[in-house]
């Protein structure tokens, strides 16, 4: 067999890619966990319907995973980013995840995480040279 290596952005083997590893995957996970994937974004929008933050997320098998979480600058701490994370959980909920998985940089919200329950799992130093990386989990189920 002769093989070798491309560098290339390509959709149709990105999707392959992708699908492989679910298959194989699947393998591993309850039978019942099966097919368990959806998008979840939600927006926070103002008066003329301008987006001013959101939450990107999915859900895959028992877990609810966050990919981007952004507030405007001019309206961070002002309570919107708790109101959309509350939302994100009660969504989880509903749809029976066991946790929230999400990261952070030590320049983003890393206090904001841990003031609504997440805790740090793992941590990567040296990012950027001067920050840490931050992995956060949050338990749904008792």
């Amino acid at each position: 067999m002769n093989l070798h290596i491309t560098k290339e952005l390509n959709k149709k083997n990105k999707q392959y890619i992708n699908d492989e590893l679910y298959k194989f995957n699947l393998k591993h996970f309850p039978k019942d966990l099966a097919g368990r994937y959806e998008e979840i974004c939600i927006f926070l929008k103002d008066e003329k319907d301008n987006v001013r933050g959101g939450i990107l997320s999915e859900i895959c098998w028992n877990w609810l995973e966050i990919h981007t979480f952004m507030i405007d600058e001019d309206i961070r701490k002002s309570g919107f980013g708790t109101k959309l994370l509350l939302e994100l959980e009660k969504i989880a909920i509903e749809k029976e995840c066991d946790f929230i998985k999400v990261d952070t940089l030590s320049f983003q919200a890393l206090d904001f995480y841990e003031k609504n329950g997440y805790q740090v799992f793992g941590s990567i130093d040296n990012v950027g040279r001067d920050h840490q990386h931050y992995y956060l989990k949050k338990d749904l189920k008792p």
